[in-house]
């Protein structure tokens, strides 16, 4: 049986390099280091670019450019999906559909693409499941360990 991918929507990132967010910090560090471990984890360049721009500009403790630089580096060796026209006019109906913003829709839209069975958001309607994308907030609820150890 193959091994379940893992979407993450840009704010579990965010939490994890924002020390301010205080358990949601810690709790989102452990999950990125679980999804590197395990090799699991699927992201999209929508992500990677919010996340850039949140944490140099939003958070409260904002990162230095270099900084953040350097952990889009590393993230960039992490499945990637890249979001093309084709994704652009399937978010587009998704939010039709599902009453989601566009920019949520392409989110959801990039976990369907990657062929992830899990997207993690604290934003979106968690316990709803959307083309076998299944969405949990992983702060309301436990999660497995995805790793081995």
């Amino acid at each position: 049986m193959p091994e379940t991918k893992i979407f993450l929507d840009t704010n579990i990132i965010i939490y994890a390099y924002d020390v301010s967010a205080k358990e949601k910090h810690e709790q989102a560090r452990k999950l990125l280091v679980d999804l590197w471990d395990s090799g699991r984890g699927v992201l999209s360049t929508q992500v990677l670019q919010e996340f850039f721009v949140s944490v140099t500009q939003k958070i409260p403790q904002p990162l230095t450019l270099n900084m953040a630089k350097d952990i889009v580096s590393d993230l960039l060796r992490w499945e990637m999906v890249v979001n093309d026209g084709d994704s652009i006019l399937e978010a587009i109906e998704l939010r039709s559909r599902h009453k989601y913003s566009f920019w949520d829709s392409l989110i959801i839209q990039a976990a369907i693409k990657g062929g992830a069975s899990l997207l993690l958001s604290e934003d979106l309607s968690g316990g709803q499941t959307i083309q076998g994308v299944a969405i949990r907030n992983p702060f309301k609820s436990p999660l497995p360990r995805f790793s081995e150890g």
